[in-house]
């Protein structure tokens, strides 16, 4: 059984493009393993300014209150806490 010159060339084309592909494809793979990262930290950002939003809506919500229902302890404690945060 004779095997023609351009039937093996054709085979080696579509083998060649399988490889380039399949390297494509594991390129793409580490892009998006480097984006899942980046989002990860972008996401525990946001949840390091959510709790400080939180914690200052506390803080915010104990300053308004009518100083005879105040909690001058819990007060301090929350105005010492926030003070230490900002550095």
């Amino acid at each position: 059984m004779a095997v023609k010159i351009s039937d093996l060339r054709s085979v080696v084309s579509r083998g060649r493009a399988k490889v380039k592909q399949a390297g494509g494809a594991r390129v793409d793979m580490v892009r998006l393993a480097a984006r899942v990262s980046e989002l990860e930290a972008e996401v525990q950002e946001c949840r390091q300014l959510n709790l400080r939003l939180a914690e200052l809506t506390d803080l915010v919500q104990e300053l308004l209150l009518p100083v005879a229902q105040r909690d001058e302890e819990k007060l301090a404690a929350l105005v010492t806490k926030y003070s230490d945060q900002l550095g």
